[in-house]
């Protein structure tokens, strides 16, 4: 199965071709650590150059239905394809199998999404013949691409998540120059190809292998880029959003997850879902289960109940059936995520199950008597790292989950409305899940945070309004 990239060698894709470049790095299969591909290695010349040939491309007519056409074709061609992405991603990302068969068909569906997306962009007529001596007036507002868009993109959900910014992008009628994660780019290249097969126009996308921070910065110097879009670090985001100025900027920047479970809900149900999506990906996911609060009546079954489900999972070869959990994307992050658990242990904390690295990877771990100032709760752990704590009072455990420098998503278990509704008010949150974890996500809900988790949303018809400008037309008849 390897075979499938194993020695290949990618280009950058500028101006509608495909160009090698002298220097070139290994993107590594995750868990034999040895190369799986080579990828260019952009320099600013190519920088430049993608963004002219996307400013020019961007005067030529692109049709709403054409673009529906193009974006619906490449849905249909990815959902051909499952096996041979589902098979890159393992071996990019050290993904499960499984989940990455799962995020190859949530990615068409994003594609799916985004065209049908693409003939309903539309304004609103505004009544401004009822203000005094407009009365032979008339109004109403369209939507406009902004431009050129660069799009940059994380390791962890390497394709999908492409699909959630050049999808929406296209819809628009924007040019997208695409900068995918160094360390997970093979897939982010194919769907290139992929669209370029779909009948997408010359120059309407560019793809820009290689440093993130070189290649970042190169794009936020270039005044003909008019959008930035990015999920990555906080840290990164902020520089972005400083370095644009007064150019548009959605951000997706992480989080430290929160689920509750209350003493009515079902344990078994919640253990479960909570075990899935905090360890799913490593827990390397945003909005991946972070912090668990327990209502303190039902501490114990829950614990012992996520114990159980915890060590059944299997950890192995992601192109293993029956893997469950794959390495992490560097074995230097398996080493911090190592280093902050024991951390919180000489802090207190006491390690219920797991706690065990090997090179990349970090077992799934429980961690309990954990205090809210340790970097396993106040930080993004983004491993396979679940902190349980229990509470008594449901205005107690609101202001523990408030209690963070982000608010993407969190879960509540409860069958209680009032708690429900009374959560749904007050947890500082894009979204609350009712019984679910906090990382329920389907692509075409509107999907974003507040506070350091970023700004902006996504979802094909949310990205859209944010990639478009709101243009009043105003008629004197």
């Amino acid at each position: 199965m390897a075979a499938v990239v194993t020695g290949k060698q990618y280009g950058l894709y500028i101006d509608g071709q495909w160009q090698e470049t002298e220097e070139k790095r290994p993107v590594l299969n995750k868990y034999t650590q040895e190369p799986a591909a080579w990828i260019s290695i952009a320099q600013k010349e190519h920088a430049d150059a993608a963004v002219q040939s996307a400013k020019k491309a961007f005067k030529v007519p692109f049709a709403p239905y054409a673009r529906y056409e193009v974006l619906l074709k490449a849905s249909q061609l990815l959902l051909e394809r499952v096996e041979k992405f589902a098979q890159v991603l393992a071996i990019e990302i050290g993904k499960p199998i499984r989940e990455c068969r799962g995020e190859v068909e949530r990615a068409a569906q994003t594609l799916e999404i985004s065209a049908e997306e693409a003939k309903r962009i539309h304004g609103e007529g505004i009544p401004v013949e009822a203000a005094p001596g407009s009365e032979n007036r008339m109004s109403f507002t369209v939507r406009v691409p902004v431009g050129v868009i660069a799009a940059i993109t994380p390791f962890n959900v390497p394709l999908n998540l492409v699909c959630h910014k050049v999808g929406p992008a296209l819809a628009a009628g924007n040019t997208v120059v695409l900068k995918p994660a160094e360390v997970t780019s093979i897939c982010a290249v194919m769907l290139a190809e992929v669209l370029e097969e779909a009948g997408l126009p010359k120059g309407r996308l560019q793809v820009l292998t290689g440093s993130g921070s070189a290649i970042g910065n190169w794009l936020l110097s270039n005044p003909d880029v008019q959008m930035f879009t990015f999920t990555g670090s906080p840290v990164v985001g902020k520089d972005i959003r400083e370095k644009a100025g007064l150019r548009k900027v959605a951000l997706e920047l992480g989080n430290n997850s929160a689920t509750i479970v209350h003493k009515d809900a079902n344990i078994e149900q919640s253990a479960n879902l909570i075990a899935q999506k905090g360890f799913n990906n490593a827990g390397q996911v945003c909005i991946s289960v972070q912090r668990v609060y327990v209502h303190e009546e039902i501490f114990e079954a829950f614990l012992s109940s996520l114990k159980e489900k915890t060590e059944a999972f299997v950890v192995g070869d992601p192109l293993d059936e029956k893997t469950e959990i794959g390495p992490m994307i560097k074995e230097s992050e398996a080493v911090r995520v190592e280093a902050w658990v024991n951390e919180a242990v000489e802090q207190g904390a006491v390690i219920e199950t797991g706690g065990k690295r090997d090179g990349a990877f970090y077992y799934p771990t429980i961690l309990s008597n954990v205090k809210e100032e340790m970097k396993v709760c106040r930080q993004e752990v983004f491993g396979p790292v679940l902190s349980v704590v229990p509470y008594k009072e449901q205005d107690e455990v609101i202001a523990k989950v408030n209690d963070s420098d982000y608010g993407l998503q969190a879960g509540l278990f409860t069958n209680d409305l009032k708690f429900a509704m009374k959560a749904a008010r007050e947890i500082e949150v894009g979204g609350l899940i009712i019984n679910d974890a906090s990382a329920y996500r389907v692509d075409h809900m509107p999907y974003g945070g507040v506070k350091n988790s970023g700004t902006g949303k996504e979802g094909p018809k949310y990205a859209i309004e944010e990639m478009t400008e709101e243009r009043i037309v105003v008629l004197n008849i």
